[in-house]
């Protein structure tokens, strides 16, 4: 779609040409949703693509995704082996429904902050421990974690003028055996519920919840619980009317198949 509003559009070549922020700008990086519906509040793009940033980066600490890279470039990244999380990512890119044009202009960071719930990024980089690095206008940085990042649905935790640069999965998060269940109202329908179970050496078991919920909800064990102790946190983690609604799920459907996929992931991580 055009962007009949728009008078300028800036190509800085790194953070230090960054324009002072402004009332009607955006921050350009695949664009796939910026263009997919009018915008008329705004009047200047500043596009990204041009700083240049790697798609990701590996190293022993674990692996930083750019804020820039697309899903098809994660989808594509070879990971260590002893990353046993590492069939995650095409699980998760995966639930990204779109043509190639759109997994190969989609971003990282776009998916995170436009913070839609059924984003699948959101669930990927939460449920992996990951940590927002965000760029402060003027200069400094400063460190999110991603489920403190994304506030509700198009809300997230940036102030005016702050770039996502990038997002730390840790190693150690890499290394946790994982278990992934999403669920649609068709078979090409967007996540109504989206379900990661992790668990480390130690037992240490996590339960991320997303798309079912306005943002993620992370509930953590010591060790894996019974059934009904599960059942019983999810239920005091999200309220009633903590349920998400929209034409791609009822509340009280998204409540029930989250409950069932939440004891599907519980069992498969207990064997």
């Amino acid at each position: 779609m055009d962007l009949d509003t728009i008078t300028a559009v800036l190509r800085p070549a790194g953070l230090d040409e960054l324009p002072p922020w402004r009332e009607g700008d955006a921050w350009l990086a695949g664009g796939t949703w910026l263009f997919s519906e009018p915008q008329p509040a705004l009047a200047r793009l500043i596009d990204l693509s041009a700083l240049g940033w790697p798609a990701a980066e590996i190293s022993e600490a674990g692996l930083r995704l750019s804020a820039t890279g697309t899903i098809a470039e994660l989808d594509r990244l070879a990971l260590p082996r002893d990353w046993v999380a590492a069939p995650l990512v095409g699980q998760c890119c995966r639930a990204l429904l779109g043509s190639f044009k759109i997994w190969n202009r989609a971003s990282v960071g776009g998916n995170l902050c436009t913070a839609l719930p059924a984003g699948p990024m959101i669930p990927l980089t939460a449920a992996l421990d990951g940590t927002c690095l965000l760029a402060r206008p003027g200069g400094g940085e400063r460190r999110l974690p991603v489920t403190a990042f994304i506030l509700g649905p198009q809300r997230t935790a940036l102030a005016p003028g702050e770039i996502l640069c990038g997002i730390d999965l840790p190693a150690a998060a890499l290394r946790r055996r994982t278990a992934f269940r999403r669920i649609a109202l068709s078979p090409e329908g967007r996540s109504g519920a989206l379900v990661i179970g992790t668990r480390d050496r130690a037992g240490a078991f996590a339960l991320t919840v997303t798309a079912s919920t306005p943002r993620p909800v992370q509930l953590r064990f010591d060790a894996i619980p019974a059934a009904a102790a599960l059942q019983e946190a999810i239920a005091a983690a999200i309220p009633e009317d903590g349920w998400y609604d929209d034409v791609h799920g009822a509340p009280d459907w998204r409540r029930h198949v989250t409950g069932l996929i939440a004891e599907e992931i519980r069992e498969e991580l207990s064997r």
